[in-house]
């Protein structure tokens, strides 16, 4: 029998999981004009769904965080000064600035704009201090801690307090007042894998599934995923056939780690530049990995849970994850979260806003229950950008 191990799910792959293509129109056209939709259908469906509007809603919602974020990248080639930006609920996209001139500035470009008591760069040192407090002793109690941009706060989030490193951490962070937000009553975090039906990777004795494909500047081609799914470097097999080795993790169970790793795929093998909707409408073509900012709609593969939606919570986060074999508890850092539900077995899914590549699971919740596409939840992601530039690889795209 083997054993499950909190591992990646699913950016479906060309040859190995024989993935259909999918060319021409990639998006819904909810208005039914007959002009070429810009997103795929199932996104849009999928989101629709989880956010509780129309596919028109959906559509537009998509449109405008797009149109917003080509604006800030506007602002910024013009050397106008930021601080970090993020999401409403409603999908509006706020700027921070570090002072009134430049968020005179912003505001001319057509942005919303603000002047934070903190800001980003603030944020970011208090977080960094914080984790350099983890590595002297890993806070078993507190489940995270990360930059909030919308509340301007950096948020630790607490499981219990009751151990001596928890309340350590606490007492640590409280000394910067109200730059930190401290949250209690959150569930404890694990990594996630379980021994699935469907799509799976073996090695080992261990389950996963497949996630991006990305190549280097030699044209070799490497699965990105998370590092926990790789961290002895295994061969990895579909179908009982290898098509991949293991050649790096920064994964390793009760030390800082981060959660990206690589393997490289055999020359006879392809990682697909689609990812599986897990039979709910196709698959959606990856065009891209432009980050999407905080709040931003997204959607993520995985194969317990499937395609679930959500939107971005935070980047830059810090987890403690309790190990589910009665392992020591590892700090993870550089992790994004996000409001997408996923279940044990989902870690390594793909997560995607519109057509662009964004990460791949990498824990959530201990016992959380999805039930369906519609059901929010929490979890946590490795940025694919943060993998991409550590490895100096090029995403694979359709």
């Amino acid at each position: 029998m083997q054993v499950s191990r909190k591992y990646l799910v699913a950016a479906v792959t060309g040859v190995l999981l024989s993935a259909s293509a999918v060319t021409g129109a990639q998006a819904a056209d909810p208005s039914g004009a007959g002009q070429a939709p810009r997103y795929q259908p199932e996104m849009v469906s999928a989101l629709a769904e989880t956010l509780g509007t129309t596919e028109r809603e959906a559509v537009e919602r998509l449109d405008h965080e797009a149109a917003q974020q080509r604006e800030l990248a506007a602002v910024k080639k013009q050397g106008i000064k930021t601080d970090g930006a993020f999401f409403t609920e409603s999908g509006t996209l706020t700027v921070n600035a570090p002072d009134a001139r430049s968020a005179a500035r912003v505001a001319d470009a057509g942005l919303v704009a603000r002047v934070p008591e903190h800001g980003k760069s603030a944020l970011d040192r208090i977080k960094a201090e914080l984790d350099a407090k983890a590595v002297e002793q890993a806070p078993a109690g507190v489940s995270s801690w990360s930059v909030d941009l919308a509340s301007d706060t950096v948020t630790v989030e607490v499981s219990s307090d009751s151990g001596t490193a928890a309340r350590s951490f606490i007492e640590a962070a409280g000394k910067h007042g109200d730059a930190v937000r401290v949250v209690r009553g959150q569930e404890r975090l694990e990594t996630q894998a379980v021994v699935p039906p469907g799509s799976r990777m073996t090695f080992n004795g261990y389950i996963c599934s497949v996630g991006f494909g990305a190549r280097d500047a030699a044209g070799k081609q490497y699965l990105v995923t998370a590092g926990h799914c790789i961290e002895e470097l295994p061969d990895l097999a579909y179908n009982n056939v290898k098509f991949a080795k293991g050649t790096d993790s920064r994964f390793a169970v009760g030390t800082r780690s981060v959660d990206m790793g690589i393997a490289a795929v055999d020359a006879e093998d392809s990682i697909g530049t689609q990812v599986t909707t897990h039979g709910q409408a196709g698959n959606v073509a990856v065009r891209g990995g432009t980050r999407a900012a905080t709040g931003a709609a997204m959607c993520k593969s995985g194969q317990t849970t499937g395609w679930t939606c959500g939107t971005v919570r935070s980047y830059n986060v810090t987890v403690t994850y309790t190990d589910a074999n009665g392992g020591p508890d590892t700090v993870v850092t550089g992790l994004g979260s996000s409001t997408v539900c996923t279940e044990g077995g989902d870690s390594g899914g793909a997560y995607i806003s519109g057509n662009q590549a964004q990460g791949m699971t990498s824990g959530g919740p201990i016992g959380q229950n999805c039930g369906g596409v519609n059901t929010t939840g929490s979890s946590y992601f490795q940025p694919l950008t943060d993998a991409l530039s550590h490895y100096k690889l090029t995403l694979n795209t359709n």
